[in-house]
């Protein structure tokens, strides 16, 4: 249950050489238990495993082949385990050969020739014309086991010297030549035959494959041989050498995002239209931005040229896209250093415009061709590899992170290098001699084992920063801070100690004087910081430019030129002056004093802040300047701030920088009083009198013997004092925090509804906002009013009854939501039935149907009204109308009642009597009598009566029929007799007997007339009628209350919460084919999958307590809905592996497991469907409700036509799920149960994909020592159909399937493990956002339906000056009440994910990335460093390091709390301890970090301030409270008691005060002195 974080630190699961033996037998993981260096035959084992059941010597051969094959493949057994393996192997063979060989008729050939046609002529030939995507899937894993097959058949015709048919050649052709068409595919099948499937049919997938396929009069190489449906990327892919799998899957990629732009622009979607040139120059702006930018910065030109011919341009911007696609996707660890890959892609992009503009090479006289030329892996081994091993030999330098930063280059010092125009002197082709690729001499020695000297290149060293362990970064990186809080103290102490003390004393001559001493301080401060820089920058002075060191030198000079000349001008302004200005004046001569000299000087020094002030309040101005390429300029801001790529034109709007201003000048004003009047003024009196005490005799020790004044006093004293003032602005924070986020939650309606009472109050407005908020606006609807004036005001008209289109559409969602409830277990059946609303809308009622929760005892109570009202309408009539519900659940019931009379009697004269009954009744209610005019006492035999009519008709039986007669004319006689007084003229006495007023004969039994002798009985049933009959039934029935329904407290948590953020402010909704796509993604290591049986059985060591019983106890309630669930006893669970299944998914649920998040964040797909349905069904499928559609689709499940495969499609489209199981490739080789219960994972929710990082042992091929080496590929699976045995419908066993293999240059794993598993797994991800999603998190159902709503964010300029880059989002913490810890670390972050982040975001603007749930603007971090940092310990808190990343790259963090995601917290002591101390020094390794230093400086002041107090601040005066307050309190305290100062001091004080009081006495009494001496 505890989460445990994911850790690079953990060794690699390794493949012991007992479990590769051992393990062989196991029938699910058979064919995938392999070493990793005979990969290459588990194919061919997962085609033994298939056709076993069907023909065991064919499965006997296939493992044969095999094992020849691993032979091959390993002849020495040198691969870890393959000795074994290949030992377990032939033992398996040998056992089966002898019971394969009997009854053998045939020869071996000859069984499998006859096997190979007989599989074709079944499972290929069948499937010829496969159009769906089910039988697609099944030819794709045909094709592939047909080779199989067709490779092993090779290898026996050549051991039994048989020739090969020419039939069985010809088919073999054409399997080959589909099994290349037909390859496993992610989303979109490119192959020629699947055409017709459902998202191939959109237009706008169309358009962008055709507008990719124009490969019209691009240069092919000569040796090229065509391939069907080739594009531009195939080229690309010719021209470069990339692999192949990265052209297929950056295909895929780039279509699809084309697409989803493409659709936005295009207003009518259903015509065939050729891709958008809008959609096109979107994309292409977002992803060059910032290959733009740089290009600008460095002064060169950009290399994306576009043709003068309008007709070449979009082929060429396809190709620009392309070829950037392909270099990020095969970039491995290059893709944490963004300018790198500008770099790279500048020359490659130069190289294509030569290709395409037939440019010569003045070289070799040939067309220009690329550098590194089309071989295949060429990219990758000539471009990559040689920065890789430059990073990874760094990060060996770093020795896992224990070496200081300044001893090895991180990935920033890397990336840094291409900030500079010294980079372009690496060339193109790189030169491997060049500066970048240089190491340390002393590295080379060391690696070379000899004492030659080195005569290549110098190590260029750090980057524009070095990080230093050192407080003083504390200060350096907030400098203003810290000035600011040092002069205004000086200046306090000074007003406090001279002249009355009161703060106006400040404009006396003397006061102002002294005060004026501050910008003295200012000056030494200055300095301090300019030596601090060089300090502090002296190893990276290699890679700084001179301009750079110019600054630092003229900086430090200027500095001490301040410090010499304003304390001279200060000592000249004073004609007496005080202290050590008098010195100064001595020294240089006492010449006349000069006042207007030091103000002049001080004007002169000031000038540069008055100007920034003078920007500041301007910030559009600063923008500009910052932004700027013009010489002055950049001259000017040079001097300001050292030019560097990132940091610039980070200013906000002006409203923006107008609010967050506000709030600090209030809290510092409040700050600075409270230090004045409460902590300084008070001590200054105390102060001069301690030293003004002469104390001569000591108790014990005379500690300070040299000093003056009593000083050593005076430190014990102000001391603390003076750490409390530069620390209380932590505080000061936390009170203002709270009042202001107070203060904007309610504004934005946060808390509302809060309980059930305020729930029902408001449900009759929830349908409206329902459908306001989550349904798409028509055209022709007006849109809602924006602004907070509009969201405090925003209300919601109640649906109509004739608005039937409404009412389902809100039915469908609220109904989602309720069984999503039932299905986790928050709800019984019970409660389940009181919450839902009827699917199909009743068009004969004529009302609005509430879930019978609000209903619920209403008709009981009513009834008992009404049977004591004796004829006195009044009181009843005012109590209908206070309780609308009742006055809705008595319409409903007579509604129904009439419907189901009506719908069951089909003779004429039975309805003739009912349709008069009814009249009178109606006429009745529209005159407002129905009480007066008939007898209510009557009823409850009624209401009886009718109730054993709904029994029959829940029932439905054929032989219930004459019963049901009965009930009718009891109903009848009741209402005839008992209730009208009147009578129905219509109806006769007796309808059974008697002639009608004839005396003749009896008439035979066949002639006689029997009433209601005509039902519509038994009832043809549908949902519909279930479903009514059912509600009916519940809303006559239930006498108890619901007012506590749900029971629940999570069920009550979130449907409140839901509910009220419906009357939040939110986007409207698009509908789901014009939304913006996005990809969830989420990193795991070797955290629980699911729960087993052991796990959850297992005893705690500590309190003999397993899992499931803890669970069952602190969740009572779910346990019970599970048992009711499920339908079984506790005792009954171990009976079969179903119900077994059912209870590791119950437990796994309720821990933080894999399985947990991977179930909430499917619940994206769940929503995107079910709201692509209601934007596309016509008004008679939505009439019929989801559920019919998906019965629909299980009845026809090959249609790609239906409207379920059109829904999901388009959440094909729109959303993918992509889990970076980095081990997943070595559990699965080992037979771990990890990588089985991942396997079962992408089984349940097909659209899941696991991306791993797949470590591979392949033999040498150098003539180095090694035998085998190590090799590495990034790898996407999906579940493959399960595999059934050949000509048997039992499964096998569940496999995965290759999607995408990509070859990285060396491990993965350089820097921090989270970061680098994101970053392997990212090319796989799909669309314009994209969620970073914790292993320890949940999602729910009510969530997901607003995440196109969230989406919608990214197109709003929430400040006026830029779009949002990173969406955060609200957290809940469900492990709240697991233990009391954990409830105090639910409180505590939740106070941080509420208050916190939202006052962060708004006003203050220094929200960053905190880790889980945010969404980020995917093009823009995929274009600038990925979405986290990865060097080794100094981004040891990866996340926050995206949101500095973001904003110092001028992007805009927002916090939106309309929505929430699950969160898991540490639960036990331990782990929350070891939670926060490494948050706590992931703070630390902030303060070093050059992020923050640069947020610190380019930040203007108060926004610094922010910064501060909410990153490093906190734990800052965390430490100090604790160590420098408590202590020089204590130490202080201390040594006047034991140093025997206290009583000299306090009998000195009281003589002092006593001569005092003498004093005066005396003055008073003497009328003598004058007032000059007074």
């Amino acid at each position: 249950m505890a989460y445990r974080r994911g850790s690079d630190q953990q060794p690699p699961r390794r493949i012991l050489r007992t479990q590769t033996a051992g393990n062989l037998g196991e029938p699910i993981l058979d064919s995938e238990v392999v070493p990793s260096s005979l990969v290459e035959i588990a194919p061919i084992l997962r085609v033994a495993n298939e056709v076993e059941a069907g023909n065991p010597r064919v499965a006997y051969l296939c493992r044969f082949y095999a094992f020849e094959k691993a032979h091959r493949l390993d002849p020495t057994s040198s691969g870890r385990g393959v000795r074994q393996f290949k030992t377990a192997l032939l033992q398996r063979l040998e056992r089966e050969n002898e019971t394969t060989l009997a009854g053998k008729a045939k020869s071996d050939a000859s069984v499998m020739q006859n096997f190979y046609q007989h599989y074709y002529r079944k499972y290929i030939q069948a499937l010829q014309n496969a159009s769906d995507k089910h039988d697609r899937a099944q030819l794709t894993k045909a094709y592939q086991t047909a080779a199989v097959l067709f490779e092993v058949l090779k290898a026996v015709n050549q051991t039994e010297e048989v020739e090969m048919a020419d039939e069985i050649l010809q088919v073999h052709t054409k399997v080959e030549e589909k099994k290349q068409l037909y390859a496993p595919y992610n989303i979109l099948p490119l192959d020629p035959d699947s055409q017709k499937q459902a998202i191939m049919t959109y237009p706008e997938i169309q358009a962008s494959v055709s507008a990719l396929r124009n490969t019209r009069g691009l240069p092919w190489p000569k040796d090229h041989q065509k391939k069907v449906n080739e594009d531009m990327l195939d080229w690309l892919q010719a021209m470069f050498g990339f692999q192949k799998d990265n052209v297929a899957n950056q295909r895929e990629h780039l279509i699809l995002l084309l697409a989803n732009v493409h659709i936005r622009q295009f207003s009518k979607p259903d015509q065939q239209p050729k891709l958008d040139d809008r959609a096109l120059t979107e994309v292409m702006k977002k992803l060059f931005k910032n290959y733009k930018k740089w290009c600008k910065y460095l002064d060169r030109k950009s290399s994306l040229w576009l043709p003068t011919i309008q007709q070449e341009v979009q082929q060429r911007k396809l190709l620009y896209m392309g070829l950037y696609l392909l270099i990020w996707g095969e970039a491995a660890n290059l893709r944490f250093m963004p300018e790198c890959l500008c770099y790279i892609y500048h020359h490659m992009a130069f190289e294509l415009y030569g290709m395409l503009a037939g440019s010569i090479s003045p070289m070799t006289g040939e067309p220009v061709k690329p550098a590194y030329g089309g071989d295949d892996e060429a990219f990758l081994k000539k471009v990559v590899t040689p920065i890789y091993e430059t990073i990874a030999k760094e990060a060996k330098r770093s020795k896992g992170g224990k070496s200081k930063h300044s001893q090895w280059r991180n990935y920033d010092d890397l990336n840094e290098y291409f900030w500079s125009v010294d980079c372009f002197r690496l060339g193109w082709p790189m030169r491997a001699d060049a500066e970048f690729f240089c190491q340390p001499r002393e590295q080379l020695r060391l690696d070379k084992n000899d004492d030659k000297p080195y005569t290549g290149g110098q190590w260029i060293a750090k980057s524009n920063f070095v990080e230093i362990r050192s407080f003083w970064h504390i200060f350096r990186s907030f400098d203003r801070m810290w000035s600011f809080y040092i002069l205004s103290l000086q200046a306090m102490i000074i007003i406090a100690s001279n002249g009355s003390g009161k703060l106006s004393s400040i404009f006396e001559g003397d006061v102002f004087k002294k005060v004026l001493s501050v910008f003295i301080t200012a000056a030494i401060l200055k300095l301090a910081q300019a030596v601090l820089d060089i300090i502090l920058s002296w190893k990276a002075r290699q890679s700084m430019s001179i301009y750079v060191k110019l600054r630092y030198i003229l900086k430090a000079v200027s500095a001490a030129g301040w410090v010499v000349v304003l304390p001279v001008a200060y000592a000249y302004s004073w004609k007496n002056p005080p202290g050590f200005a008098q010195t100064i004046k001595s020294w240089f001569g006492n010449s006349p004093s000069s006042p207007s000299l030091f103000i002049l000087a001080v004007l002169i020094y000031l000038s540069p802040n008055m100007l920034s002030t003078v920007l500041f309040l301007f910030p559009f101005i600063l923008r500009f300047l910052e932004k700027s390429n013009n010489k002055i300029v950049m001259l000017l801001m040079w001097w300001s701030q050292p030019r560097l790529y990132v940091g610039r034109a980070m200013h906000e709007s002006s409203i923006s920088l107008i609010k967050y201003t506000m709030f600090w000048v209030l809290l510092l004003v409040s700050k600075l009083a409270f230090s004045y009047y409460i902590e300084i003024k008070p001590l200054v009196g105390p102060t001069k009198k301690i030293m003004g005490v002469q104390v001569t005799i000591f108790q014990w020790h005379e500690f300070f013997p040299q000093a003056k004044n009593n000083i050593g006093v005076v430190i014990a004293l102000w001391a603390p004092i003076i750490i409390v003032y530069f620390m209380d602005t932590q505080i000061w924070y936390a009170i203002f925090s709270t009042i202001f986020g107070g203060i904007y939650g309610a504004f934005r309606r946060l808390g509302e509804i809060r309980t059930l009472v305020l729930l029902r109050s408001r449900f009759q407005s929830l349908p409206g906002a329902f459908n306001a908020c989550l349904i798409p606006v028509e055209r022709n609807e007006k849109t809602k009013k924006k602004g907070l004036k509009a969201t405090f005001s925003r209300t919601f008209e109640e649906i109509s009854s004739n608005n039937e289109k409404e009412a389902a559409k809100f039915a469908q969602l609220w109904n989602t939501i309720i069984t999503s409830f039932r299905e986790e277990d928050l709800i019984t059946n019970w409660e389940m039935d009181l919450l839902l609303v009827p699917y199909s809308a009743d068009h004969e009622l004529g009302l609005i149907q509430w879930p019978p929760f609000l209903l619920a005892s209403k008709i009981p109570v009513a009834l008992h009204m009404a049977k004591d009202s004796n004829g006195k309408d009044h009181e009843l009539n005012k109590r209908l109308k206070a309780d609308n519900y009742m006055l809705c659940a008595v319409r409903e019931c007579y509604a129904s009642f009439k419907n189901i009379i009506k719908f069951l009697v089909l003779g004429e004269r039975e309805k003739e009597v009912i349709n008069e009954i009814f009249s009178k009744v109606d006429e009745h209610i529209q005159e407002d009598n129905v009480i007066r005019e008939l007898n209510m006492s009557a009823l409850p035999y009624l209401y009886e009566q009718f109730l054993k009519l709904i029994g029959h008709l829940l029932l439905n039986k054929k032989e219930d029929k004459d019963e049901v007669v009965i009930v009718l004319l009891n109903m009848l006689e009741i209402v005839t007799r008992d209730i009208m007084d009147d009578g129905v003229p219509s109806l006769v006495d007796s309808s059974h007997g008697g002639s009608y007023g004839k005396d003749e004969g009896m008439k035979p039994l066949a002639q006689q007339y029997k009433f209601f002798g005509e039902l519509r009985f038994p009832v043809p049933e549908t949902e519909a009628w279930k479903e009514k009959i059912k509600r009916l039934r519940l809303l006559l029935t239930e006498k108890e209350s619901a007012m506590d329904v749900p029971s629940n407290l999570e069920a009550r948590r979130r449907i409140t919460f839901f509910s009220n953020s419906l009357f939040m402010d939110m986007p409207l909704a698009p509908k789901v084919r014009n939304m913006l796509s996005f990809t969830v993604l989420t990193p795991y290591l070797t955290e629980d999958v699911l729960f087993s049986i052991s796990d959850l059985d297992k005893l705690n060591e500590e309190d003999g307590v397993s899992i499931l019983f803890y669970l069952q106890k602190i969740f009572p309630d779910e346990w019970k809905n599970f048992l009711e669930r499920v339908g079984c006893n506790e005792e009954d669970f171990r009976a079969n592996e179903e119900t077994e299944e059912k209870l590791r998914l119950w437990a796994s649920y309720r821990g933080q497991t894999l399985t947990r998040t991977v179930r909430g964040m499917m619940y994206y797909r769940k929503a995107l469907e079910l709201q692509a349905f209601l934007d596309m069904a016509k008004d008679e499928e939505l009439m019929k409700g989801y559920k019919a559609a998906e019965l629909d689709s299980e009845e026809h499940p090959k249609s790609e036509r239906s409207l379920l495969a059109q829904c999901q499609a388009i959440a094909d489209m729109k959303f993918s799920y992509v889990v970076s199981c980095q081990q997943y490739g070595i559990d699965k080789r080992s037979g771990h149960p990890h990588a089985k219960d991942i396997l079962k994972l992408m089984t349940k929710y097909p659209s899941l994909r696991v991306a791993y990082i797949d470590e591979v042992e392949e033999a040498c091929k150098d003539n180095s020592k090694k035998t085998v080496q190590k090799v590495y590929y990034s790898a996407l699976v999906k579940a493959a159909l399960p595999t059934k045995a050949i000509d048997s419908s039992e499964s096998v066993q569940n496999l995965d399937q290759v999607i995408y293999r990509i070859k990285l240059p060396g491990p993965a794993l350089l820097g921090e493990g989270k970061p680098e598993n994101q970053n392997h797994a990212i090319i796989f991800t799909r669309g314009e956002g994209l969620q970073t999603i914790d292993m320890n998190q949940d999602n729910y159902m009510e969530e997901a339906f607003k995440m196109r709503n969230l989406l919608q964010e990214f197109l709003k300029k929430h400040d006026g000056v830029r779009f949002p880059t990173i969406l955060g989002l609200r957290e809940h913490i469900f492990t709240g009440s697991v233990s009391s810890l954990a409830w105090f670390m639910s409180n505590q972050e939740n106070s941080f994910v509420t208050i916190g982040q939202r006052l962060l975001a708004n006003p203050l603007r220094v929200r960053f990335h905190y880790g889980h749930p945010d969404v980020f603007d995917r093009l823009f971090h995929l274009t600038r460093g990925g979405f986290s940092k990865a060097s080794k310990v100094i981004n040891l808190s990866e996340d926050i390091f995206a949101g500095f990343n973001s904003t110092l790259r001028e992007g805009n963090v927002t916090h939106h709390e309309y929505i929430q995601v699950g969160k898991g917290r540490d639960v036990g002591l331990q782990q929350i301890s070891t939670f926060e101390a490494k948050i706590a020094n992931g703070n630390g390794e902030q303060t070093l970090s050059r992020d923050m230093y640069r947020l610190g400086h380019r930040f203007d002041f108060f926004r610094m301030l922010s910064c501060y107090f909410t990153t490093v601040g906190f734990y800052f005066s965390t430490w100090v409270l604790w160590w420098m307050i408590v202590m020089p309190f204590a130490v202080g305290v201390g040594m006047v008691c034991l140093h025997g100062w206290r009583v000299p001091l306090v009998v000195g004080a009281r003589t002092t005060v006593h001569d005092i009081d003498k004093a005066h006495i005396a003055h008073t009494s003497d009328p003598r002195d004058s007032p000059q001496e007074s």
